[in-house]
Order: C-alpha cells, then structure tokens, then sequence
C-alpha cells in the first residue's frame, strides 16, 4: 500500500517572492515552456549529441512529449517524485523533460550511487517509480533497481532506456493523456545535497528559481545558438546541469554533448569532434587535463572557457590555464542550494586566478560572519550565508537539517569560509570542516594546498585534520608526486619554509599516494584520506 509522503515544496515570503517577479527573475515559465520556445524559434537546430544520437530541438520535443504521456499511462499522477539515475547519454533529456511536461518530479541520483543511496532517496521522496540505463561502464543498473524496488515496495515501476527485460522500456513510452498545465512556482526536482559526509539531503527546486539561475548563467557565460557546451561531469550535478550547464546551453539555443566519462582522450576527442567551445569540470580533472593536453593529438582550439568549480582551484594551478589549454578559465562557486558565483570572462587575469567569483544575482544577500555571528570586516573570512531569488529556503522532508542549516529569515549557512574582495568577489578559504584548529590556530587547507602545488615535484595536494592529543588537531598533507619525481616529506617542509609561512601552516605530516579517491562528482574524499591516515596508523604505515 502507497504511504502518504509530503508534497516537495518550497516557499518563498510573500515580499520577496513579490520582488522576483516585479525585477524579472522569475517569468511564469516552465521547463517545458523553455522547449517549446527553443523549437519554435529553431527547431532543425541540433540539441544533443552523445556517441550515437544527434538530435535536433525538436526531435527532443517530440521524445520528450511521447514519453510524459506513457509516464501517465502506467498511472503516474502530477506531483508523483520519480528516481532518475541515467548516465551522460542523450536519453536524460527526453526522460527529464518527459517528467517536467507530466508535472511529475524527478529526483536525481548520480551514476556512482549504489543501494544505500538509492534506497534513502526513495524513502525520503516518497518516489513512485524509476527511470534508470540498462547498463553504463560495464555495470548493470538493473539488479540494482530490483534491489531497491524490494526494499522500497511504493516503487511501482522501473523504466528501463535499452534493454528492459521484463521492465517498461522507455522507447516504448507513448503519448497518452493529455497532458497536465503545470504549475511554473511548483518544486520542479529534488536534487541531491553535496559533500561527502553522512546521506545527501533532498533540495527542492522550483520551476522558476532554477530557470532563473540557468537562463542568468548562460547570460553571463555568453552562450550564444552558436556555442557547443560539453557536459563532462555526471549530468545530474548541478554544476553541468545549471552553471550554465546542459539546460543553460538548452535556454540558449546551443548544442549539448554528452561526454561518456570525463578522462582526458574522450574529452579531447568529443572537443575536437565537436568543436565543443567550453565545459566544465573540478580541480583534479583540470589538474589531468593540463598534463595531458601538451600531448594530445586532437584539435582544441575550438575550446574557448573551461570552468573550473566543485571546489576552490588553488591559484598555483588557475595561473596555468590559459598558457597549458589556450582559453580562458572561468572560476564557478557555487552549491545545489542555490548561491552561485563566477569570474566574468572579462575580468582582470589576478581576479579569474585568484577568486571564485561573485553571485549571479543583484539580489543575492551574501553574509559573512565570525563564530559569534557578527559580520566580519571586508577581507576577512568566515563564514558565509546567502538568500536570494534561486537559493532554497530549506530541505525536503527534513526538520533536523532544516533546523541547522538555514536561519530563522531564511538564509542558508552554506558551510563554506570566504572572504570577500572590494565588487563583491569571494575568495573560498575551504569547508568549515577543512580548517585546521592547530593549537588555536587556525590554519586553511586550501592555503597549505597551494603552497605544495607551487613545488615542482608536486602534481596534486589534498590536506586533512586528524586529531591530537596535545595540539587539538594538526595537519596532514597527502601529496600525489608530479611524473618522474620522488620528492620526500623534510624537503616540502623546507620548501614551504622558504616561501615565508608561519610555522604551524607547515603540514605536520606528509604522505606520498599515487592518486585520490574521489566523490561521485570528482570531488577529492576528505573522509576517506582521513580514513586511510587511521588504516595506516593501525598498520604502522605511516610516513
């Protein structure tokens, strides 16, 4: 028997909500609107490609428009939340805006979740079926879904694109009743909260703030129907999917291209083929990236910004962008919550390589404030709180989070340390959690980060707290070496030494690993450096 669950919403005061209409942000328009209007304007124009499709904007409508009607044919209602775990192929957007035109509320899951995940997001949702790939990178997704089905018996279908078996295949989606006039202040999705700590928190976004920070995103990335956006990073982030992401390039009229994987010869190769013009991707991608592009046989010259967010690019590695890649790098800081911030693409070289930008919005409210509360000066750090026009004003389902994570006038406490620049630019000094408290010192990650990364014998650096009995914690700095070089712990020490920092920013431990593990979308795991220092702790492994 279906449990009742609550309805995804979210809720803006009657004032501001009067203000975003008043100023424009929000226009009353809906997803579906959005690709109505594109194939009315072009609707020959190619949308999506990936390694076997090349649709045009109103081959995605009609697609799209057939499988919202079979949506409803399996007896789906408005309103109903739906698990979409599709991988970067060209089927996510006639799934996704399949659900959008049914009033139905996807919820994104990446690629990488497994069934602790999957089953956490059901529950919390309340979902009612599943939109998932057959298989993608050698794994089948569909025990997977059977695995979640059982334990979540509401789950009443499981759409299957490719190979169904005895599931609904989503190819056989056909336009059925009509369909639903969808509400453009209603909770379009539920996206899922960043981090690598404990399970993500469902975010509900609505119609109207989230095509206001795309349409806005691609405003400022100067996205033209000319312009080729590459979505390297598993499409379900926010990041490609909004900063300005596939559904900004989507608003603009552009073309999409569906990387399978981010590794550095598929991305090329897609760029060359493609002529791709910018994408996005995080630190340790970039990182690769640079190190393989001097190599590369493919043509990049069609490549005009690569955007670098998920977490801050220390200037060490931003400086060499431009020189490495031959385009322009566009810082982007921002969370699923809502809070976004970019470096213009005109701005000065000192501000693209040494901030993450400024928010989207005039209307965006930024805080930043010290332990007690109280607001820093300018160009100190602390911490940072934002509300705004397409900033959440809390969790779904979620009382507890709700309660820690937003402010009784609705501003969201983001976790993050900043300081901010004279025109409003952020500089990120890390996560909250990041900072390391060393005897009352309080000691940036980030900052020993990029110091480590100006060795030459360093090719990446991730430093993590543990611990200490006397101390409080200390630091520990894990260090991948740059190719052909074995450099060792006291000769990094000295070399941050002789850049003039403060002894206790020295790291107090340093240990040498051939690579990071990372989050599903690319992020370094913290918690699993911190997890791997204790293993060698234990195994008398440490360096």
């Amino acid at each position: 028997m279906t449990q009742a669950h609550p309805v995804p919403q979210q809720i803006w005061p009657d004032d501001l909500a009067a203000r975003y209409r008043e100023k424009g942000y929000w226009r009353g328009e809906t997803f579906g609107d959005v690709l109505r209007a594109r194939v009315a304007d072009h609707p020959d124009r190619l949308a999506v490609v990936d390694d076997r499709n090349r649709w045009t904007y109103a081959d995605l409508l009609a697609r799209a428009t057939s499988a919202a009607g079979g949506y409803l044919s399996l007896g789906l209602k408005p309103g109903d939340r739906v698990i979409v775990q599709v991988p970067n192929i060209a089927h996510f957007f006639p799934a996704v805006f399949g659900l959008f035109l049914a009033g139905l509320v996807p919820v994104y899951a990446l690629p990488a979740h497994r069934q602790t995940e999957l089953i956490h997001f059901a529950k919390r949702s309340g979902a009612r079926a599943m939109v998932i790939a057959d298989r993608h990178e050698g794994f089948d997704y569909r025990p997977l879904a059977r695995l979640v089905q059982a334990e979540v018996p509401d789950i009443a279908h499981i759409i299957v694109i490719g190979d169904a078996g005895d599931h609904v295949a989503f190819d056989s989606l056909r336009a059925g009743p009509a369909l639903p006039q969808v509400d453009p202040s209603a909770v379009a999705f539920l996206q899922i909260s960043g981090g690598s700590t404990g399970l993500s928190k469902l975010i509900p976004r609505t119609h109207d703030d989230y095509i206001y920070s795309f349409r806005a995103s691609a405003e400022i990335c100067r996205l033209t129907g000319d312009s080729v956006y590459m979505a390297a990073l598993p499409v379900a982030h926010n990041f490609p999917m909004s900063s300005p992401g596939v559904f900004g390039a989507l608003h603009a009229g552009a073309r999409v291209v569906m990387a399978p994987n981010p590794a550095a010869e598929t991305a090329f190769s897609l760029i060359a083929r493609e002529g791709v013009t910018i994408t996005g991707v995080v630190p340790p991608l970039a990182l690769l990236w640079m190190a393989a592009a001097p190599r590369t046989p493919h043509d990049l010259s069609s490549l005009q910004v690569l955007q670098v967010g998920g977490a801050k690019f220390i200037p060490e590695a931003a400086a060499r962008v431009r020189p490495t890649l031959g385009c322009t790098l566009q810082q982007v800081f921002g969370m699923a919550e809502g809070l976004v911030n970019y470096t213009r693409l005109d701005d000065p070289e000192e501000i693209i390589t040494g901030t993450q930008g400024r928010p989207i919005s005039p209307d965006d409210e930024v805080l930043i404030l010290d332990d007690n509360g109280d607001p820093v000066p300018e160009g100190e750090p602390g911490h940072l709180l934002a509300r705004g026009p397409y900033t959440i004003r809390g969790y779904h389902n979620d009382p507890a989070a709700n309660a820690r994570s937003f402010t009784p006038d609705g501003f969201y406490r983001t976790g993050d340390i900043v300081k901010r620049l004279p025109g409003g630019y952020l500089v990120v000094q890390g996560r909250a959690g990041d900072h390391i408290n060393r005897a009352g010192e309080k000691v940036s990650a980030e900052e020993i980060e990029d110091h480590l990364l100006a060795h030459p014998a360093v090719f990446d650096a991730a430093v993590v707290s543990i611990p200490d009995e006397f101390l409080g914690e200390r630091s520990c700095a894990f260090v991948i070496p740059a190719e052909g070089t074995s450099p060792r712990a006291p000769e990094l020490k000295a070399f941050m030494r002789g850049r003039g920092v403060a002894e206790f920013k020295v790291p107090d431990q340093v240990v040498f690993v051939p690579e990071f593990r990372t989050t599903a979308v690319g992020k370094v795991s913290r918690n699993v450096l911190r997890a791997e220092l204790r293993s060698r702790y234990l195994n008398k492994e440490t360096t």
